[in-house]
Formats: C-alpha cells, structure tokens, sequence
C-alpha cells in the first residue's frame, strides 16, 4: 500500500515541472477574484464547447473531423430561448470550416441569440507542424510560434464566415500555457474562459486548476483580459482541506473512498454542467458556492453530447431526454429560486467595467 502511495506521488512531483503547471500557478496565485456585492443577482453564462465528433479516449487523429451532430444543435438553443439565455458557442477549426458545422449558427447568431468564440483543437486545426500526441492536445503545450499560427488560423476563418473578429476564448481541454496570454493580446482576445476550477488534468500533460477559485478576476498586461472559469469546486464539510482529503481519496479508491467522502458530504468534486452531474449535484453546487459569495457561475458542455452516441453522456435516447431535461431544471432554479439573471461574457465584461470593478 505505502508503496502504492508513494509511486503516485514521485508521479505527481514529476508533473511539477510542466510549463502548464508552472504557469498555471503563476497565473492563479497572482491573480485576485473580482468581489461582486453579495447584493448582486448571481449571473448565468452558458459555454458550449461547439466541436467535431471524436472519440475521447483514442490518440488524437487529424482526419475525424466530422461534425454532424451540429444538426440537432437547435435542441439546446431551443431551451435557450425560451429562458432568454443567450450562449456562447466557442467553436472550434472543424466547425468554423465546414458548412454543416457553422451554418446552423448563423442563424441563430445572426438573430443576436448567441456570442460566438473561438476553441482551439490543434490536431485538427493548420498548421499541422507538431506531433500527434496526448499532450500536444493541449493548446498551451506547442511552441509559441505554433500556438499563435494555430490560433490566427482560427481567428480568421470564424472572421470569414461570421464577419468578424473573434474576442472570447477557449482553449481545447482547458490546455492555456505560459504562452497564451500574450497571444491572445496579439490577435484581439479579451476574454478567455480556459480555466476548469477545481479540476487537475496532470496525468496526460494538462494544467492543474486545482487552485483555482470560480470567480473571475482581470490578468494579462495593465489587467485588460478577463478570465471567466468555469464552474466547479470542492464541496463539503472539509473546508480548506478538501482539496487534500478529495486527493487522498483517490489512493483508496479500490475502497471506494470518494464516493463514501460525497455520501457523508465530507468533500466531493463538482462541476456546474449537464454532462456527468445531476440536477441535485448541480443545485448543491450552486448553493454552496453563492453562499460564499460567488455570484457568476458558468454552465458548460460540448455540442455533440445533443446526439445519442457521439460522447459517453447521451448514449441512447433516454440520455438525452434526461440531459435536455437538466437544463429546463436548473434554469428554473437559478432563475426562479435563487433569483438569477442570464448574462454572456461580453455583458458581464462590460458590466464589470461600469462598475469599476477592475
């Protein structure tokens, strides 16, 4: 057993010197959350992760790029509508390229229904100059020059087909690195929402938010760029050491010790989205999070999961009954119980700039 222990974490030490985690570190230590009044309607933004159907346990492959299932797209922004929340697609090489990918956005954007953004999957997005791997999966792993080509590419072919130039910004699996900042600046992005907090993707070459805390807060040159995480967090009684029980856990989990720690609400990982949490999950969440204070909270999931078969969330029909379902029942609760407002990054960027908070 203590050999079991130790060999995870000589692994997690030797992650210490990853340039995603340094930066993301960095990024988040220095870095303060913008305090909204406690006063204030907590804020609803919604994130689609608007991509290609592609299996996400296999190598990265250049050539699956398909993106059907952004037939069925309507499904969720039907429900968008009729709870006046207005989405954020961020979408991605394939779907900005292909008309089967971007034209039922354009509708919808153009009707003033949506923001569009711009989510980087370097394996399926020229230049093709880097080797296909897990960890070149992650944006923030390329080399600088590489990044920014990747990223321009993008820019400019959602400029083509939307007729403008992109601002928000998302980076496939979450991979932002030391690099990523001043990229952004140099093509325009103000908006970055990268940031998965609570979450660790260590293992396969990915960044560690498990420092992160869920509110946004302003960084990059003079504090212009703002960061909208998404929402998550280490829930329960544990408090500031939940983070450390919740990471034990994973040690004994052949004792199923992280699902006995939820069940006795000693500390649990959770994330506000509609793929792999429930509506209790997603209430629990919410509660626990703005009765700290927080008051902007991001619901996120990836577009194909409005098919049956294409993610590992909807694998037949009654998933996604039950998916579509989550949406009608949260809203309801952010909306009617807890008195919430939708808003979209943009908004909430200008709102925080007329209220001086930054």
């Amino acid at each position: 057993m203590l050999y079991i222990i130790n060999k995870q974490i000589l692994s997690v030490l030797a992650y210490e010197n990853t340039n995603l985690l340094c930066y993301t570190l960095k990024m988040l230590k220095s870095h303060s959350p913008i305090k909204l009044s406690t006063e204030a309607a907590p804020q609803l933004i919604v994130v689609i992760d608007t991509e290609e159907e592609f299996d996400w346990s296999s190598k990265p492959d250049k050539n699956a790029n398909s993106v059907t299932a952004m037939e069925k797209i309507h499904l969720v922004q039907d429900i968008f509508d009729e709870y006046k929340v207005k989405p954020c697609y961020v979408i991605d090489y394939p779907i900005a390229s292909q008309p089967e990918g971007y034209e039922p956005l354009l509708q919808i954007y153009e009707q003033g229904n949506c923001e569009i953004g711009a989510h980087l999957h370097p394996w399926v997005n020229p230049p093709f100059d880097e080797q296909l791997t897990i960890s070149n999966m992650y944006p923030g792993n390329l080399e600088a020059s590489l990044e920014l080509s990747k990223l321009k590419n993008l820019s400019e072919q959602i400029n083509k087909v939307f007729k403008f130039t992109p601002n928000i910004y998302k980076a496939g699996r979450y991979g932002i690195g030391e690099n990523t900042t001043q990229i952004m600046t140099e093509l325009g992005f103000d908006i970055d929402l990268s940031i998965c907090t609570s979450y660790d993707y260590r293992a396969d070459g990915g960044p560690d938010f498990s420092h992160a805390h869920a509110e946004p807060f302003w960084f990059g040159e003079n504090e212009q760029l703002l960061e909208i995480p998404l929402t998550g967090a280490f829930v329960g009684y544990a408090g500031k050491i939940s983070k450390d029980i919740y990471n034990l856990a994973h040690y004994f989990n052949f004792l199923r010790a992280r699902g006995i720690l939820s069940r006795l609400n000693i500390v649990d990982r959770l994330m506000l989205s509609p793929e792999g949490y429930t509506s209790k999950e997603h209430i629990k969440l919410t509660k626990f999070l703005y009765n700290k204070g927080v008051r902007t909270f991001t619901w996120n999931f990836h577009s194909p999961t409005v098919v049956p078969g294409m993610t590992d969330y909807t694998q037949n029909q009654k998933d996604l009954v039950q998916f579509l379902d989550s949406f009608r029942y949260f809203f309801d609760f952010f909306f009617d119980e807890l008195g919430g407002t939708a808003t979209t990054p943009n908004q909430l960027k200008q709102t925080l700039k007329q209220n001086g908070d930054f």
